[in-house]
């Protein structure tokens, strides 16, 4: 009697715990929703589902997975999820501060919250006035602390497994290699082109407008050169806010001016194309200020005067020809506003 009692008991709490789910849970809240009202969650082109928010921001669906890491994307944010069928997962957000005020919870949660915080890792030491103003002494002062917050984390994580610490491990290490890359030549411009020295000089550079400019036209005002190409979608997202500066301080002692330095590339190695291009763009982006084209693209004297390898790069120069930085904030990084009202 006794073991048909015990061995009933075992059929119950079997029953009550059910067959693992095929599927995981995701839900969670976006306030301040982007006008999609959508939820992308995707993995390369191997995944993809769309989920719907409500009114107020919440969102409740079930995907079915093969466990592993994906993207989700809302409005023009991405982030970082680990999901698992059977699991329960939600997050809470700000579309304002995306990122920023994330937070995991449910199932996996130590997962998502250990690879989210290591992604702001980047954010909050290699800073944007790092990037745009920072000294060598800065830039490797920032690397040790990212490796130390790094270290921190993983402690702050200790049920997060081998397989998802090895990965971060390996992205870390990524991040710094191409941080280091980057930092590498402009540290090096600023140091070969400090503040207060006397500028290179370009000479009668094709004007869009009609004729040839040289640096030499503009003695006596500020001058911010915008290095850039039309085949440069990092120089492409810089046109919006470009166009906001130049307004702001169009009654101000500043020209603005920018050098293309097309030659070809996008263009089929056709230089003939690529000027059409050039000229093209001005007139369909309804580009301000000054449009220059280098005589050499990157082979110009002023282009390696400048050190310029890479693109877009901001070039600011005083009433008197020298430099006030060989590097300047982009016209996205409100540094460069704050700058100026100083400068103007």
């Amino acid at each position: 009697m006794k073991k048909i009692v015990l061995l009933c008991s075992i059929i119950t709490i079997v029953a009550c715990k059910g067959e693992p789910k095929d599927y995981v849970t995701l839900s969670g809240k976006i306030n301040n929703p982007d006008e999609s009202k959508t939820l992308k969650i995707y993995r390369g082109r191997e995944y993809e589902k769309i989920i719907t928010l409500n009114d107020d921001g919440t969102f409740e669906d079930t995907l079915k997975v093969v466990a592993g890491d994906f993207n989700f994307q809302h409005g023009k944010e991405i982030g970082p999820i680990y999901l698992k069928n059977d699991n329960v997962t939600s997050f809470e957000t700000d579309y304002n501060s995306f990122v920023d005020s994330m937070e995991f919870a449910g199932d996996a949660s130590d997962i998502n919250n250990f690879s989210l915080k290591s992604y702001l890792l980047s954010k909050e030491h290699f800073t944007q006035n790092l990037i745009a103003n920072g000294s060598r002494a800065e830039f490797e002062e920032a690397t040790k602390q990212y490796k130390l917050g790094y270290e921190k984390l993983k402690k702050t994580y200790p049920e997060v497994d081998s397989l998802h610490i090895k990965m971060m491990d390996r992205n870390i290490d990524r991040t710094l290699q191409q941080v280091t890359r980057f930092m590498t030549g402009k540290l090096a411009a600023r140091e070969a082109l400090p503040k207060g020295g006397p500028s290179p000089d370009f000479i009668n550079y094709e004007n869009n407008a009609g004729g040839n400019t040289s640096l030499s036209d503009f003695k006596g005002k500020y001058v911010y050169i915008d290095i850039w190409a039309t085949w440069c979608g990092p120089c492409i997202k810089e046109i919006p806010s470009l166009k906001k500066v130049e307004e702001q301080f169009h009654d101000k002692n500043i020209e603005f001016v920018s050098i293309s330095v097309d030659n070809g590339r996008g263009y089929k190695s056709d230089a003939a194309a690529a000027y059409k291009g050039w000229k093209k763009m001005i007139v369909d982006k309804d580009l301000g200020g000054v449009q220059l084209l280098a005589d050499k693209a990157f082979s110009s004297d002023f282009m390696k005067s400048y050190q310029v390898t890479s693109i877009p790069r901001f070039i600011l120069i005083d009433p008197n020809g020298n430099i006030v930085s060989a590097d300047a904030p982009r016209p996205s990084n409100p540094a460069l506003t704050k700058l100026l009202n100083e400068l103007l």
